[in-house]
This record gives C-alpha cells, sequence and structure tokens, in this order.
C-alpha cells in the first residue's frame, strides 16, 4: 500500500473511487488504479508498440487526465455493479445530475446497456462518449437515452 501512496504522490498514479448513489448492488469500497506514465505502463504490459487493441486502454487514461483538469479530482469516479456493469467516468454534479463518460477509441465500440443500468438508478444528467476522431460533436438517441458524442470532455 506505501508503495502505490507513493506512486500516487509522485502523479505517476491515481487510485480513481466508485461512484455509489445508495443502490445495493453497487460497488462501494474498491478504486481503479490509473497509472500515467505511458512508457511505464507499456514496460508492465510488455508492449514494444502499441497495438490497434491498446489504444483504447490508453485513451481512457488520456479521458481520464482531462477530467481531472475539468473538474476537481474529488468529483470523478467510475461506476461498477455486483453484476459487472462498468461505466469509465462519472461526474457527480450535485442536486441529482450525474454525468457519464464513456471513453472509446471508436465511436463504433460504444454499447449503451450499461448506461441505461445506471440511468434506472440516476436518471438525471448528461451522457458522453469521448472519442479522439469526431471533429464535430453530435448527439444519438439510442434506447430511450441521448448520448452526446465527442472528441474532449464538456464541462
Amino acid at each position: 500500500m506505501s508503495y502505490l501512496d507513493a506512486m500516487e504522490i509522485a502523479h505517476a498514479l491515481y487510485r480513481l473511487p466508485p461512484f455509489c448513489g445508495g443502490g445495493h448492488r453497487e460497488i462501494i469500497k474498491q478504486p481503479k488504479a490509473y497509472l500515467f506514465d505511458t512508457g511505464f505502463v507499456s514496460y508492465i504490459r510488455g508492449w514494444e508498440t502499441i497495438r490497434p487493441e491498446d489504444a483504447g486502454f490508453l485513451w481512457e487514461h488520456l479521458v481520464l487526465d482531462e477530467l481531472r483538469f475539468d473538474f476537481s479530482a474529488h468529483s470523478v469516479h467510475y461506476w461498477r455493479d455486483k453484476s459487472g456493469r462498468e461505466l469509465d467516468f462519472i461526474i457527480d454534479r450535485g442536486g441529482g445530475n450525474v454525468d457519464v463518460y464513456e471513453a472509446k477509441y471508436r465511436p463504433d465500440a460504444f454499447e449503451p446497456n450499461h448506461i441505461k443500468n445506471f440511468r434506472s438508478l440516476y436518471p438525471s444528467g448528461q451522457n458522453y462518449v469521448i472519442c479522439p476522431f469526431i471533429r464535430k460533436p453530435y448527439q444519438q438517441r439510442l434506447g430511450g437515452i441521448t448520448i452526446t458524442y465527442t472528441s474532449h470532455p464538456i464541462t
């Protein structure tokens, strides 16, 4: 634990806390760890070159870094329930408004079911898919929810 603390103090690691609004099936204590030295991440994973399937993993780290810059680090969370449904990033804006940010390297990789489950518990807030190749933000209605696709987090 002290090794992780030291890495967090050096800004090489960030522990992202889970979002829990009171649902009895939510993960409430287990943080996710993100490493911000991409060279270190590549070394640990044994990568000599970045493969296309690794790009999404690294993109998620970049989106988290941007969210931490745009919002207070204490307001950025992830969400997971005990059934394994997970959302990348949750921003609690207060007053029951909770925004969802999904980091996807390609927009066609997005699947809305986890957001739909989350919205059944927390109906108020915006839903975003952050993808690096979107030149102009657009919206799409999927399964009764509106998703905004953009290349950077909207604050």
